[in-house]
């Protein structure tokens, strides 16, 4: 007879957690689901031989709360931002880059429960557990309380305190084009950008770099058509021009993406 594993509890209790999160839950499972990891998950069924979730689940649906919320948020209050402006700044709450920030005000690592394997390697600091398990606390508060549970948090723990911040400061976060491009690829291709330098040309002292980058990929229902599309880009210094393709190739990828899919 196989001897089961008692579940991980939370180092600080989930009471410190709800309190953070400003959120009690009526239904504790929700919270405990969120934060399992597919490594706790895989390893607690191995050894009681029942079946685990993990919380990858609601990790898809609490991203698509967090950019509904987000959306709604930015289009209530920028009513005079173009539609390029919005998904710009939509893109960089809901970064990788943005939630793991958020994470760890929270201390989620703390909560978060693992198999043993990824609990050695360092797993409650890695940030890709991070976000999971944020987006996955996302849809626990929706399903447990609506959307004005979800829409409570996302506001005052995601949304908010980052825009106050980029009003004061824009540049800020918004200025790293180079690194949205990377989140975005990451997430949706896994491709590497490259940046090429094709052309100098001018004076020392009023030098014009141009920066070309290159994605290749198939279109959609195109029989396996391969295209090329590049972005060029010039700038008074390199990583100005640098900046200024990956933002160019950025908006391309967001209008484009549904019809190329990038190798």
């Amino acid at each position: 007879m196989k001897k089961k594993t008692k579940p991980q509890k939370t180092p600080a209790g989930q009471q410190a957690l709800q309190a953070a999160l400003g959120h009690t839950f009526s239904r504790s499972e929700l919270l405990q689901l969120a934060l399992s990891h597919s490594s706790y998950a895989h390893e607690l069924a191995a050894e009681s031989g029942d079946q685990v979730h993990d919380n990858e689940q609601l990790e898809f649906l609490g991203d698509a709360v967090l950019g509904f919320v987000t959306s709604r948020a930015l289009y209530d209050r920028y009513s005079d931002y173009s539609e390029g402006q919005l998904s710009k700044t939509r893109a960089h709450l809901v970064s990788a880059r943005h939630l793991v920030k958020v994470a760890n005000s929270l201390s989620l690592g703390t909560y978060l429960r693992l198999g043993r394997g990824e609990e050695r390697s360092g797993g409650r600091s890695k940030s890709a557990l991070l976000v999971d398990a944020l987006e996955a606390i996302v849809a626990a508060m929706y399903l447990d309380g609506g959307l004005d549970a979800a829409q409570n948090f996302v506001l005052g723990k995601i949304v908010e305190p980052e825009l106050k911040a980029l009003e004061k400061d824009p540049s800020a976060s918004m200025n790293d084009q180079k690194s949205a491009l990377q989140e975005w690829l990451q997430a949706t291709t896994g491709q590497q950008p490259a940046y090429h330098v094709v052309q100098e040309a001018g004076p020392d002292h009023r030098k014009v770099f141009t920066v070309e980058l290159r994605l290749t990929g198939e279109m959609s229902g195109g029989n396996g058509r391969s295209v090329t599309h590049v972005c060029r880009a010039q700038g008074p210094t390199k990583k100005a021009a640098e900046q200024k393709v990956a933002q160019d190739a950025l908006r391309f990828l967001q209008r484009e993406s549904k019809g190329l899919n990038l190798k």
